[in-house]
């Protein structure tokens, strides 16, 4: 049996989600028997684009067969995709939506899907959890993903569809990283209208960026009101045993949602697809 070559690209390496999908890419490689390759973007998508087409365009003897990708930035790298699909390589479009992909199917024989999780449903989860923790009401400062990014915005969606009505929102917008949402958090802070905002919890749409907001409101010099933003809850998503989770036990958030990594069924998947092809070409 041919041994498969296979090329993942994560958008940045200090992120805790990026880090268990490249981590369960890897065990899963180990189990289906084949080669992966693991890059990551440093949060740039024309990092990225450029990463690819450096593969695509590499010897035949080196060449990923196969290429499973989460973007960075609002595309899912069209150009790049028919690149690909042209010297005939799978492609796999990870947590985001590309309308091409039914058109390199159409115009190539090499493999070509998309795989997400249900990031509305994610949202929905986190309004539940949300109405939970403030039962009558109240103010939330919501950390969102990038506004290009469409797991972001269903995130969003989902979430104010469970939410109650009487809870008021303040959005911030960071990039899936503790950095950013630290950031964000400070200029708001900056703020006057944030002086007299009322704010009941902190809600981020990924652990990492709810321990961000965190460290921006530890960062106070004040210690009525550093301690006054430290005492509300704080909630996130993705739930990673050894951060998620772990802040959960040790009270750094009251709750989180458990995301399981998607890479091994996109492995899986790309990986049965190119035996496929390979048997009817």
């Amino acid at each position: 049996m041919k041994k498969w070559r296979l090329l993942v690209s994560l958008t940045i390496n200090d992120d805790d989600c990026q880090t268990e999908q490249a981590i369960a890419a890897e065990q899963a490689a180990r189990r289906l028997g084949v080669e992966v390759q693991i890059l990551y973007a440093e949060n740039d998508s024309i990092t990225q684009s450029q990463q690819l087409l450096t593969a695509i365009q590499s010897p035949l003897d080196s060449r990923p067969h196969g290429i499973i990708f989460e973007p960075v930035g609002g595309t899912a790298l069209p150009q790049v995709a028919r690149a690909a699909a042209s010297a005939g390589i799978g492609w796999v479009v990870l947590n985001r939506q590309a309308h091409y992909l039914s058109e390199l199917r159409k115009a190539n024989s090499a493999p070509a899907f998309a795989i997400s999780s249900d990031h509305i449903e994610i949202g929905r989860l986190q309004g539940r959890q949300i109405s939970a923790l403030l039962p009558k009401g109240g103010g939330v400062l919501y950390i969102q993903g990038p506004s290009e990014n469409s797991a972001a915005r269903e995130r969003t969606e989902g979430m104010r569809q469970t939410k109650l009505e009487i809870i008021q929102l303040q959005l911030l917008k960071a990039k899936w990283t503790k950095e950013s949402a630290s950031r964000a958090v400070q200029s708001w802070l900056s703020l006057t209208t944030s002086r007299n905002a009322r704010i009941d919890l902190v809600a981020a749409q990924d652990d990492s960026m709810a321990m961000g907001a965190r460290i921006a409101f530890n960062e106070i010099g004040d210690a009525r009101e550093r301690d006054k933003w430290l005492r509300i809850p704080y909630i996130g998503c993705d739930g990673l045993p050894k951060t998620g989770q772990a802040y959960v036990r040790k009270g750094l958030l009251a709750a989180t949602v458990f995301i399981a990594p998607n890479t091994p069924l996109a492995l899986e998947m790309l990986t049965k697809a190119l035996e496929l092809t390979s048997k009817y070409s």
